[in-house]
C-alpha cells in the first residue's frame, strides 16, 4: 500500500531494521552535534526526531535521513554567542526554515549547482578543523565554559592551548580510547563481520561502561557530573512539554538574526543538496530525488524546529548512507529511526546522562578529521589553480576569522565571509581565463537516433556545468552523443565529474550511446570515440 506522498508499507522487513541501524548511528550524533554546537542536549535529539518524522514523511527521498548537521556547528556555536540567547538563535532558524521553502517553492532546488566544489569542499573543510578546535576542552577535560572559539580571556596561554593547562586523566584516557575503538571498529575484518553495529555507539557504551568502573572503585579517574551529557527527566507529560524551548519572536527585528538566518538557510541548503546528489549516486534503484520538494520539506523541518527548540537540520550523508547499507527499501526507515529517537527521550534520560562527554568527543573529532584530513588538500593542489586557488582562499579566510579572530568584530561570521571569499576567487581565476579565451558551447539539433555533437570551447568553467547538465541530461534516448574536447585548453574539474557521471551512469540509463574526443591525458578521462565526430 503506498500513500500519496509516497510513503509505502511493502518493505516493512527491510525498513524497521534500517530505521534500528540509523537510530544507533543518530543517537551518539545528535548529542555530539548539541555539544559541538554549545546547545542544549534536548535540542539536538528534538532535530534528530523532527528530521526523522517530520522531514522523512515529507521527503520525496526514499532513502536520505535528515537531522542535526555537524556542518552546521561551528556556525551554530558562534550565533549563539554573538546573538546572545538561544532563544532568539531559534528564530534564526525559523527564519531559515522559511527562506528553504521559498526557495523550493521558487524552484530554485538545482541552485548548488553554481557553487564550484573548491568552495564547497573547503567549506566543510574549515568547518572539520573548527570542529577539532571545539572539541579539545571536552577531550581533556577542561572545565573552563569559555570556548576557544569565542572567548581569549586574560590568561598566559594562547586560546588554543589553554586547555592543556587543565587535563584530566580519566576524560584524557575516555577520550582516547573512544577513538581507538571507532578506529578499530572501521577496519574491514570487524566492519565486515558486525556491520549493523556503529562503531560511535560501542564508543559510547564502552565509555560508560568505563567510567562506571572508574566510579565503583572511588578511582581518582572518575569522570564527575560536569562532564557528563546532562538531559532532564520527564516525570509527567505536562514536565516534558516543558523541556521545549520557544523562539523570541523579537528576533525578526534583530540584524544580527536575520544575517545568522540566511547564512544557516544558505549552507543547510547546499549541504542537503550535496547529500541527496550522494545519496542518489549510491541508490541501487537510480532514484532521482526532487530538489525543490526536498527543501520544501527540510524548510519545514527547520520550521518546526525553530519553533519547539532544536537545531538546524539538514539531510545528512553518513545516516543516509547507513540506511542504504542496512537494506531499507522506502523511506519508512527515516521515520522509524525518529520514532525510536522519541522514545528513547521519553524512557531513558537516566541512562542518556551516564555517557561521558569525551566520547562524544572523539565522535565529533574524527567527524572533522573526515572533513579536513590532508589528502583533501593535496588532492585540491592536483586538481590545478582553478581549483586551490578557490579552496584555500576560502579556508583561509573563515580560519582567520572565527578560529584566530584576526578581526574580533566579524567573529562568528567566517563561514559566510569565506564562502564569499572563495566565490569572488573562484570567479575573478575564471574572468582572467575568459579574458583570454572566449567561451562557447555548441549543440547540433537532433531528433531520436541521430548523432549529437557536442563541442567545447577553447575555456570550459564550472560557470558552464549547469548549461552542460541540462542539455546532457535532455538528449532523447537511444540516440549517439559525441562529446569532443579537442579544441580545450581547460577543462573545469566539476565539468570532468559530470561528463564522467553521463558517460558511466546515466546514459546507459537512457541506452545513449556516448563517445568522448580530444581529451587530454592531464583531464584523466579517456577518449572512446565510436563514430565520427565531425568538424
Amino acid at each position: 500500500m503506498k500513500s500519496p506522498n509516497g510513503l509505502s508499507f511493502k518493505f516493512l522487513k527491510n525498513d524497521l531494521p534500517a530505521g534500528l541501524v540509523v537510530f544507533l548511528v543518530a543517537l551518539p550524533l545528535c548529542l555530539g552535534i548539541s555539544l559541538a554546537s554549545g546547545a542544549p542536549f534536548f535540542s539536538g535529539l528534538i532535530s534528530g526526531i523532527i528530521g526523522g518524522i517530520v522531514i522523512g514523511f515529507l521527503s520525496g527521498s526514499k532513502l536520505s535521513v535528515s537531522g542535526p548537521a555537524a556542518g552546521l556547528a561551528a556556525l551554530v556555536l558562534a550565533a549563539i554567542h554573538n546573538i546572545g540567547s538561544f532563544d532568539l538563535f531559534l528564530c534564526a532558524v525559523l527564519i531559515a526554515g522559511i527562506l528553504q521553502i521559498a526557495i523550493g517553492v521558487a524552484k530554485l532546488g538545482g541552485i548548488a549547482i553554481y557553487f564550484p566544489s573548491s568552495v564547497i569542499k573547503g567549506l566543510l573543510t574549515s568547518i572539520g578543523i573548527l570542529i577539532i578546535a571545539k572539541q579539545i576542552p571536552h577531550a581533556v577535560g577542561y572545565s573552563n565554559e569559555r570556548s576557544v572559539l569565542t572567548e581569549t580571556g586574560n590568561e598566559y596561554w594562547h586560546p588554543l592551548l589553554q586547555p592543556l593547562q587543565q587535563i584530566q586523566p580519566g576524560v584524557l584516557l575516555i577520550c582516547i580510547v573512544s577513538i581507538l575503538l571507532m578506529l578499530l571498529w572501521d577496519r574491514p575484518f570487524i566492519r565486515n563481520k558486525v556491520k549493523f553495529i556503529p562503531g560511535a555507539l560501542v564508543a559510547v557504551v564502552v565509555a560508560i561502561i568505563l567510567n562506571e568502573i572508574f566510579k565503583g572503585t572511588n578511582s581518582a579517574l572518575t569522570v564527575g557530573k560536569d562532564h557528563l551529557v546532562q538531559i532532564q527527566a520527564a516525570k509527567s507529560a505536562s514536565d516534558f512539554f516543558s523541556f521545549f524551548t520557544l523562539p523570541d519572536f523579537s528576533g525578526f527585528t534583530n540584524s544580527k538574526v536575520i544575517v545568522t538566518g540566511f547564512m544557516i538557510a544558505v549552507i543547510a541548503s547546499l549541504e542537503t543538496l550535496l547529500s541527496i546528489e550522494a545519496v542518489d549516486n549510491i541508490d541501487p534503484e537510480r532514484n532521482v530525488t526532487n530538489t525543490n520538494r526536498e527543501l520544501i520539506a527540510q524548510g519545514i523541518g527547520n520550521s518546526v524546529a525553530g519553533l519547539i527548540g532544536g537545531l538546524p537540520i539538514t539531510a545528512v550523508i553518513v545516516r543516509s548512507s547507513a540506511n542504504l547499507h542496512a537494506g531499507a527499501k522506502s523511506k519508512v526507515s527515516a521515520i522509524f529511526h525518529g520514532i525510536l529517537l522519541l522514545v528513547c527521550v521519553i524512557t531513558i534520560p537516566s541512562l542518556l546522562n551516564m555517557i561521558p562527554l569525551a566520547a562524544l568527543a572523539a565522535i565529533l573529532l574524527l567527524t572533522g578529521y573526515k572533513l579536513c584530513k590532508l589528502s583533501i588538500f593535496s588532492q585540491m593542489i592536483k586538481n590545478g589553480k582553478y581549483q586551490f586557488i578557490p579552496f584555500f582562499v576560502t579556508v583561509g579566510v573563515i580560519l582567520s576569522i572565527d578560529l584566530f579572530g584576526v578581526y574580533p568584530p566579524l567573529k562568528g561570521e567566517g563561514l559566510l565571509i569565506g564562502v564569499i571569499a572563495g566565490l569572488v576567487a573562484a570567479f575573478g581565476a575564471v574572468l582572467h581565463g575568459n579574458l583570454k579565451n572566449a567561451y562557447f558551447f555548441h549543440k547540433d539539433k537532433y531528433h531520436e537516433g541521430d548523432v549529437i555533437k557536442i563541442r567545447l570551447a577553447e575555456e570550459v568553467s564550472f560557470l558552464n556545468k549547469a548549461a552542460i547538465r541540462e542539455t546532457l541530461d535532455h538528449l532523447p534516448e537511444n540516440s549517439t552523443v559525441v562529446i569532443d574536447a579537442s579544441r580545450t585548453n581547460y577543462i573545469d574539474f566539476d565539468v570532468l565529474e559530470l561528463i564522467k557521471e553521463f558517460r558511466d551512469i546515466k546514459a546507459p540509463l537512457k541506452n545513449i550511446e556516448c563517445s568522448l574526443d580530444g581529451f587530454h591525458e592531464t583531464y584523466q578521462i579517456e577518449n572512446q570515440l565510436r563514430v565520427q565526430s565531425g568538424h
